[in-house]
């Protein structure tokens, strides 16, 4: 994973990268990623207008709303596939079309109900995350895309750098924008 900015706005913090390490302590350091992204998101739309929520974050990009949107859609996605991992031997999990949910009418809505739900569902699965042991950790699932079983670990750091990936999103076009 990278922390450094890069000049290509699909990945303003870089792109996804696990070295398949893991321990206690980085565990610890994505949850707390976790745990930030709700409160980092709602500041990266406050004072937002609705022009300003329906601009794209780049060319052929979705708009500030739809990210906003996405990230709960996506969150919840990745918390039942933890819980499916930890229930069942392997799973493979169902992939969905995200492009395709960003068009749907929800996903053009107001935005604080997104705000909420994401904060919520995080909320939720800190409290199942932070109880799980290492072994957990070693369980995953199969994702037909990637074509491979994903561990928790990887997931878990994943979704870490998704929040912020997607929060770097808004903040890089309002610092574009100079938007205050």
């Amino acid at each position: 994973m990278t922390g450094i900015a890069s000049g290509d706005l699909r990945y303003p913090i870089g792109p996804f990268r696990f070295d398949g390490e893991s321990s206690a302590d980085r565990r610890r350091q994505w949850m707390g990623e976790i745990a930030a992204a709700p409160a980092l998101l709602r500041a990266a739309v406050t004072g937002l207008t609705a022009d300003q929520l329906d601009t794209p974050y780049r060319e052929k990009g979705w708009t500030v709303r739809q990210v906003v949107h996405h990230l709960p859609d996506s969150h919840l996605n990745a918390y039942i596939r933890i819980k499916l991992a930890l229930t069942e031997d392997e799973p493979t999990i169902k992939p969905y079309e995200e492009a395709r949910w960003a068009e749907l009418p929800d996903s053009r809505g107001e935005i604080e109900p997104s705000l909420l739900l994401l904060a919520s569902l995080h909320q939720r699965w800190l409290m199942l995350l932070r109880q799980m042991s290492a072994d957990d950790f070693d369980r995953g699932f199969r994702h037909p895309e990637h074509g491979r079983l994903m561990n928790l670990n990887e997931v878990l750091a994943m979704y870490a750098w998704h929040g912020r990936h997607h929060v770097a999103h808004i903040t890089s076009l309002r610092q574009r924008m100079v938007w205050s």
